[in-house]
């Protein structure tokens, strides 16, 4: 059996590891409802702007998320949400993961959002065609950048991490134009065209730059949603750390008590047996 006092000092440090998780159990649920208010704060932004943008149209029939794509032989691309190196919980694992099932690296480019995502990639020999750090959410997200790199591309599919509660993060999927599109088909709005408005400089132009900030907009949106849902799964993980620290230090407490009990034990039973054999020598003496 261990000596008392090494169980004791393993016991104090897994006690400092209780508490560093607490800490970071704290900082993940105040991360977790910063972010959330953005996100809020964003949908409604994006549903106001939406009714705004759906409202245009080039003609009756024409929306101006038709607009001309690059060449159907082009190559399609996915982009990938992730967080940057640290504690990002195993939500990225997941998300790699669910994008690999339906990856084809003949047809489709990778471009990484976040430092954590490109290390599991590398560590699985995926290659991967551009690399963007995480706009901080605390601030102005400006995915101009990104924009500009899946342009080209004939299809761009999102993959993010979904915040559904405090408990539960699911790994989503989107076609970035197909979906705004998908919305523009429901907007219950007046249509305003050439006819009826005027434009500057032009209804095409209009149309084009609306068309950007809105994918800018959708793109955006997905980057808080996956942020929240990081701050979630940050916090289950710190919540388990936490949970196992307190167990840990139970079970090397009762070791302690053990010890401590076992020595106390052997002590007295050492001064016993020197009793005994002093003893033994006094009556020898006489």
């Amino acid at each position: 059996m261990r000596r008392a006092s090494a169980i004791e000092k393993e016991a104090k440090e897994i006690n400092t590891i209780e508490d560093l998780t607490g800490i970071f159990e704290s900082l993940a649920s105040t991360q977790v409802a910063k972010v959330k208010n953005k996100v809020e704060l964003s949908t409604d932004f994006f549903k106001l702007l939406w009714k705004r943008y759906s409202s245009i149209r080039i003609d009756p029939k024409t929306r101006i998320t038709n607009r001309q794509l690059a060449d159907a032989d082009a190559k399609q691309a996915y982009i990938i949400i992730s967080a940057e190196a640290g504690l990002s919980g195993e939500i990225d694992q997941r998300l790699i993961e669910t994008m690999l099932q339906s990856y084809n690296p003949d047809t489709t480019d990778i471009i990484v959002l976040g430092s954590h995502g490109a290390n599991q990639l590398s560590q699985r020999n995926v290659h991967y065609v551009r690399f963007f750090k995480v706009p901080e959410s605390d601030h102005y997200i400006d995915v101009s950048p990104v924009i500009d790199a899946i342009l080209p591309y004939s299809k761009t599919i999102v993959y993010f991490e979904e915040y559904v509660s405090l408990s539960v993060q699911n790994i989503r999927s989107i076609d970035l134009v197909s979906s705004m599109r998908d919305m523009s088909e429901g907007a219950e709005e007046d249509i305003m065209t050439a006819y009826n408005t005027i434009f500057e400089p032009s209804l095409d132009e209009i149309a084009d730059q609306m068309e950007i900030t809105m994918m800018k907009l959708a793109l955006s949106q997905t980057i808080l949603e996956s942020s929240l849902a990081q701050a979630a799964s940050r916090f289950n993980a710190m919540a388990v750390a936490k949970k196992r620290a307190g167990e840990l230090i139970d079970d090397y407490m009762l070791e302690f008590h053990r010890a401590k009990r076992s020595e106390s034990d052997r002590q007295m039973r050492e001064v016993m047996i020197s009793l005994k054999k002093k003893r033994q020598r006094l009556g020898a003496k006489r």
